[in-house]
């Protein structure tokens, strides 16, 4: 956990602006793009600080520290969003507590997450994660898998695919950075030619929110840049 807690509100309408100039550089509208606070080794007092000052939605990779979170911060009308590597032993807590999950990659795990959501909640909003490169040890399935896990997922009754996500590798300058976001946002696109109703790019972080907004992002999952660095 941090001992010395970087979070202030002025951090948070950097990115803010970030976004809204990137979406607008694109000819975007800026309302366009949500910005999901990756809160993760943040105590829950700086993610509170961080709801006051207006972000209300907050990407976790780890469910048991999620869910002292969740407990402590039950009083703010927060929206949670899985996005760690999925483990089998986790999903009944994942389908349980959070709206959103945004890495995706087996079968299986869909079929445990849409059994274990429970009945009172609504759809659990899931995206498939992509690994768009040969990247050994990361999570994601390759683009030519997408379109059967895809109709897998549509299948399930307590799940709803929303749309795709990508951690690309680093790269440097925007244009490099743009090329894995094209490609995620043209396989969202043969997607919709199936027939599936995605309106979500779950792309780009603290180094490369602006091409993947110039991309087509709609959702982009900062943390160093709204919290400061984790020590």
């Amino acid at each position: 956990m941090l001992t010395a807690p970087q979070f202030s509100p002025a951090r948070l309408a950097g990115v803010m602006a970030r976004i809204a100039t990137a979406a607008r550089r694109a000819g975007r509208d800026p309302t366009g793009v949500r910005l999901l606070a990756v809160s993760k080794q943040q105590p829950a007092a700086v993610v509170r600080a961080a709801a006051e000052a207006g972000q209300a939605e907050f990407g976790e990779n780890y469910i048991q520290e999620a869910l002292a979170k969740m407990e402590s911060l039950r009083d703010l009308p927060l929206t949670w969003h899985f996005i760690g590597q999925l483990q089998a032993n986790k999903t009944r807590d994942v389908a349980g507590a959070c709206q959103w999950v945004h890495t995706l990659d087996r079968p299986r795990t869909a079929e445990r997450l849409s059994a274990q959501r429970p009945h009172y909640a609504g759809p659990l909003d899931v995206l498939l994660q992509v690994k768009l490169a040969d990247e050994p040890g990361k999570g994601g399935i390759g683009p030519g898998e997408a379109p059967a896990l895809a109709e897998v997922v549509a299948g399930l009754p307590r799940l709803r695919l929303r749309g795709l996500m990508c951690i690309p590798e680093p790269a440097t300058g925007e244009d490099a950075q743009r090329v894995p976001f094209r490609q995620l946002r043209e396989l969202l696109q043969a997607l919709r030619g199936r027939g599936h109703a995605l309106d979500t790019l779950s792309m780009g972080m603290s180094d490369d929110l602006e091409a993947a907004v110039a991309e087509g992002a709609t959702i982009v999952r900062v943390g160093t840049a709204v919290f400061g660095p984790r020590n």
